[in-house]
C-alpha cells in the first residue's frame, strides 16, 4: 500500500508542480518587463531587483496553486485511468475512499502552503513592494528623462534634454532646458550646455549645470527682462511625493495584514467599510481552501477518465476552474451588495464544490460516473460515431498507421497527405486545449483584479462580459507563442513516446518531413497574428480600454490631450501656451523660445496674449505681445506689437492637436505615422519605435517557438510528458527573459529598436535550427 501511495502521490505532485509553474509564469510575464527594465537601467541595486521579483510571485500563487492542484489531480489520475492502472488498483480492493485518503495528503499539504501564502505572504509582499517602489523612486526618476522629450515629473519644473548619457549612479545631459513653473504666466527659463544629475536620497536630486544662462521676465512689466549667465551652478530638485495621508486612505485592503483586517472590521463604524474588510478577511481563507474542495471534485472525475487521458484532464481543468471562480465572483458580488453575509458570500463557491465533491465521491463508490459517455454522446450528436456502420470498431484498431487511416481526414487534397493530416489534427487539438487553459486563467485573474472596481462602481454584468470578450483577443495574441511551444512539445513528444516517429521513419520518411506540417501551420498562425494586429486588434483594444476605464470609474478616454502645453517646433523652437482652443484654433498666452541648436542658447523669444491661425497667410496671427532678439547675455532687439506674424511661427493647428494613443491601438502604418508626428513635436518615441518593430517581430515568435520545441520534444519524450512540459516552461522563461531584456534595453536607447525587437527571434531561431540539424533524420 505504501508503494502505491508513493506512486500516486508522485504522479499527482509532478503534474501539479508543472501546472503551478506554467500558470505562475503566464501570470508573471505581465510584470516581467518592469523587473528587466530595472536591471538594464542599472538604476536599482541587484538585491532590490530580486526583491521585486519575489514580491510579485506570491500574488500570482494565490491563483496558480489551487489551479495547479486541480491540474495535478485530474491529469495524474486521468493518466492512470487511461493506462488501466486505476482499474487494476480497484480490482485489487482499493476503493474510492482509499484514493481520497492518499490524495488528501497532497491536498492538505497544498492547502497549508496556499493558506500561508494567502494569509501572510501575499499581503506582506504587496505592502513591501509598494514600500520598495517608493524607495526606488528617487533612483529611477533620474533615468526616466528621455532625450528630446518634455518631462514634467518634477514638482513645478518642465525639463527638456537634447541628449542623455547614462553613467554609474548618475545621468549626463547635453543641451538642458528647464522651465520653473512656480509662476505659470511667467516661467523662469534656464538653459545649459551640460547637466549632471545624481540622487542625494529618496526625496532630493542634485543637478549640476555648466555653461548656461537664466532668463526671467516680470509679468507686470513687459520691458523688464533679466539674463544671468553662469559657468557652473547647482540646483536642488525635490522628487514628487504622493500625499501620504491620501495614499494610506486609498491603499487597497489587499496590502493590510490579516489581523488588521479583522480589527478594522470590528472597530469601523461604517457598515459598508466593515463589510469590505470582512470580505477580504474571509477571502484570504476561502481561496486557499479551494485546494481541498477542488481536490474533492477532481478525484472522482479523474478516476472516471478512462479513455480521455490527459486531454480529458485539461478540459475538466478548464471547466472546473472557470466554474469555481465564477461562483466565487458571484458570491463576493452578493456579499458586497449586502444581499448575503460576507462569510457566506465568500465561501459560497467552496460550499457548492464541497457538496458537489461529496456527491461525486458517493456516486463514484456506488456507480462510477463515466465521462466517456458524455464524449460519446457528443460524437453521436455530430454524427461521427456511427459513420459507415462500423467505425466504432475501427477506432479501436491497434497501430499508429491503422489509426491514421481510419480517422476522418480534415483535408481532402493531395497535400497535406494522410501523415500531415494526422500530425496537424493532434497539434491543433493540443494547441486549442493549451490556449483555452491559458485564456481561462488570464480571464479569471483579470476578474479578480477588477472585482473591487466592478462592485464599487456597480458595473453591469453585461459590461463586464463585453470587456472580457474584447480583451480576450489581446490575451490570445500574447499567449499564442507559448501555447505553440507547449503544443509542439506535447504532440511530437507523444508520437515519439508511442514509437510512432520510429515507425514513420522506418518507412523512409525523414524527421524533417514529419515536422514540415507543424512548421507550415505555425507560419500560417504567424501570418494570422500579424493581420489580426493590423485589422482587428486595434479596434478591440480601443474598446476594451474604454470599458476598463468605465469599470475603473475613470472618465472616458479622449484622444486629444489638452494638458500638453510644451511642444517642440519644426524650426529649433519650443512652444509654451496656457490655453489652446482646438475648435477655434486659438492660443491664449503663447510663448515661443527659439534657440541655437549648436550652443543651446536662446536667440529669440516671442510672447503674445492671443494668437489665431490664418489660413490665407499660413501663419499664426499674434496680438498684444512682444519680441526679443538675444545674443548671449545681450538683448539686441526688443519691440512690442499689437498685431504681428512671424515666419518661424507657422506650424499648422494640426501640429498641436496630438493624439494620445497606445501602440496596441494602432496598426503598423498608423503607428509609423504617429511616431513621425510625435517625434517632430518633441515627444518620447523611443518605446514606440521598439513597439513598431515588435509588430513585425512578435508574430514570428510562433515559428521560433515551434523550431525550439522540435528537438526538445524528440530528445526528451522518453523521460515522459511531465519532463516535456517542464522543458517548455524552462525554454519559455529563458526566451521571455532574454526578449524582455532586449526590449528594455531598446526602451532606454541602449539598443536600436530593430535589434531590440528582432535579436531574440534571430538568436533562438538559430539555436533551434542548429539543434534540429543534430536530431537524427
Amino acid at each position: 500500500m505504501r508503494i502505491l501511495t508513493r506512486y500516486i502521490l508522485r504522479e499527482v505532485t509532478a503534474h501539479a508542480l508543472i501546472g503551478v509553474g506554467v500558470f505562475t509564469f503566464v501570470l508573471f510575464t505581465r510584470d516581467l518587463g518592469q523587473i528587466l527594465e530595472l536591471v538594464v537601467r542599472n538604476s536599482a541595486p541587484l538585491p532590490s531587483v530580486v526583491q521585486v521579483f519575489f514580491f510579485i510571485v506570491p500574488v500570482t500563487l494565490t491563483i496558480s496553486i489551487p489551479a495547479g492542484v486541480l491540474v495535478g489531480i485530474l491529469i495524474g489520475l486521468s493518466r492512470l485511468a487511461a493506462d488501466s492502472e486505476i482499474t487494476a488498483m480497484r480490482a485489487s480492493g482499493i476503493g474510492v475512499w482509499s484514493f481520497l485518503r492518499t490524495i488528501s495528503i497532497f491536498a492538505v499539504a497544498a492547502w497549508l502552503l496556499a493558506l500561508f501564502n494567502g494569509v501572510y505572504l501575499a499581503p506582506h509582499s504587496q505592502a513591501a513592494l509598494v514600500r520598495l517602489q517608493d524607495r526606488l523612486k528617487a533612483a529611477q526618476v533620474s533615468f526616466e528623462v528621455q532625450p528630446r522629450v518634455f518631462y514634467e515629473g518634477f514638482p513645478q519644473l518642465v525639463l527638456y534634454v537634447q541628449n542623455v548619457k547614462a553613467a554609474q549612479g548618475a545621468a549626463i545631459w547635453k543641451g538642458v532646458f528647464i522651465a520653473d513653473m512656480s509662476n505659470p504666466s511667467s516661467p523662469r527659463i534656464t538653459l545649459a550646455r551640460q547637466g549632471i544629475l545624481v540622487s542625494e536620497g529618496p526625496e532630493m536630486l542634485h543637478l549640476h549645470l555648466t555653461d548656461g544662462s537664466t532668463h526671467e521676465t516680470d509679468p507686470r512689466g513687459t520691458d523688464h527682462y533679466q539674463i544671468s549667465t553662469f559657468e557652473q551652478t547647482d540646483i536642488q530638485i525635490p522628487v514628487a511625493q504622493a500625499d501620504s495621508a491620501k495614499e494610506r486612505e486609498m491603499a487597497p485592503v489587499s496590502q493590510m495584514t490579516t489581523p488588521d483586517l479583522w480589527t478594522r472590521a470590528r472597530e469601523v463604524s461604517d457598515p459598508v467599510a466593515a463589510r469590505l474588510y470582512l470580505i477580504e478577511f474571509h477571502r484570504r481563507f476561502a481561496l486557499p481552501t479551494s485546494c481541498l474542495v477542488l481536490a474533492l471534485v477532481g478525484i472522482p472525475l479523474g478516476l472516471s477518465s478512462k479513455k480521455g487521458g490527459k486531454s480529458t484532464g485539461f478540459v475538466l481543468t478548464i471547466l472546473l476552474v472557470f466554474v469555481y471562480y465564477s461562483a466565487s465572483l458571484v458570491g463576493v458580488s452578493l456579499a458586497r451588495q449586502g444581499k448575503l453575509p460576507p462569510g457566506l458570500g465568500v465561501w459560497l463557491a467552496d460550499i457548492a464544490f464541497f457538496l458537489g465533491g461529496v456527491f461525486l465521491l458517493w456516486r463514484a463508490e456506488r456507480r462510477p460516473f463515466e465521462i466517456s459517455s458524455v464524449r460519446s454522446l457528443w460524437h453521436r450528436l455530430r454524427g461521427g460515431a456511427t459513420e459507415n456502420g462500423g467505425s466504432a470498431r475501427t477506432h479501436r484498431a491497434d497501430g499508429a498507421f491503422q489509426r491514421a487511416v481510419n480517422r476522418r481526414r480534415v483535408f481532402s487534397a493531395n497535400f497535406p497527405t494522410i501523415l500531415d493530416d494526422y500530425v496537424l489534427r493532434d497539434f491543433g487539438m493540443n494547441l486549442a486545449l493549451v490556449l483555452s487553459v491559458f485564456l481561462m486563467l488570464l480571464l479569471v485573474f483579470t476578474l479578480f483584479e477588477l472585482l473591487g472596481d466592478i462592485l464599487r462602481n456597480q458595473i453591469s454584468p453585461l459590461v463586464v462580459g463585453e470587456y472580457l470578450l474584447n480583451v480576450s483577443p489581446y490575451f490570445l495574441y500574447n499567449i499564442t507563442p507559448l501555447s505553440i511551444l507547449l503544443a509542439v512539445l506535447v504532440t511530437l513528444g507523444v508520437m515519439q513516446r508511442s514509437n510512432e516517429i520510429t515507425a514513420i521513419k522506418a518507412t523512409g520518411i525523414s524527421i524533417y518531413r514529419i515536422i514540415t506540417p507543424v512548421l507550415l501551420a505555425t507560419v500560417v498562425l504567424a501570418v494570422g497574428l500579424f493581420f489580426s494586429d493590423q485589422i482587428y486588434l486595434p479596434h478591440a483594444n480601443k474598446r476594451q480600454d474604454a470599458l476598463r476605464n468605465l469599470i475603473k470609474g475613470k472618465p472616458a478616454q479622449t484622444y486629444l490631450n489638452p494638458d500638453r502645453k510644451w511642444i517642440f517646433g519644426a524650426h529649433s523652437d519650443i512652444y509654451y501656451y496656457q490655453l489652446f482652443d482646438s475648435d477655434r484654433d486659438e492660443f491664449g498666452r503663447l510663448a515661443v523660445f527659439q534657440f541655437d541648436p549648436v550652443t543651446f542658447q536662446l536667440s529669440k523669444r516671442i510672447f503674445a496674449e492671443r494668437a489665431h491661425w490664418e489660413d490665407t497667410l499660413g501663419r499664426w496671427v499674434c496680438t498684444q505681445g512682444w519680441e526679443r532678439d538675444l545674443r548671449g547675455p545681450a538683448i539686441e532687439n526688443y519691440r512690442t506689437f499689437d498685431v504681428a506674424t512671424f515666419p518661424v511661427v507657422n506650424e499648422p493647428p494640426t501640429y498641436f492637436k496630438k493624439e494620445v494613443k497606445q501602440s496596441s491601438e494602432m496598426n503598423y502604418a498608423e503607428l509609423r505615422r504617429y511616431i513621425g508626428d510625435l517625434q517632430q513635436s518633441g515627444f518620447d518615441v523611443v518605446r514606440l519605435r521598439v513597439q513598431l518593430q515588435k509588430k513585425l517581430a512578435f508574430p514570428v515568435i510562433t515559428l521560433v517557438m515551434a523550431i525550439l520545441a522540435v528537438p526538445f520534444s524528440l530528445s526528451g519524450a522518453r523521460r515522459g510528458a511531465v519532463t516535456g512540459v517542464a522543458v517548455a516552461v524552462g525554454i519559455a522563461v529563458v526566451y521571455w527573459t532574454v526578449a524582455g531584456l532586449f526590449e528594455a534595453m531598446g526602451n532606454i536607447s541602449q539598443l536600436p529598436p530593430v535589434l531590440a525587437a528582432w535579436s531574440p527571434d534571430l538568436i533562438f531561431a538559430m539555436v533551434g535550427g542548429y539543434l534540429i540539424l543534430k536530431v537524427p533524420a
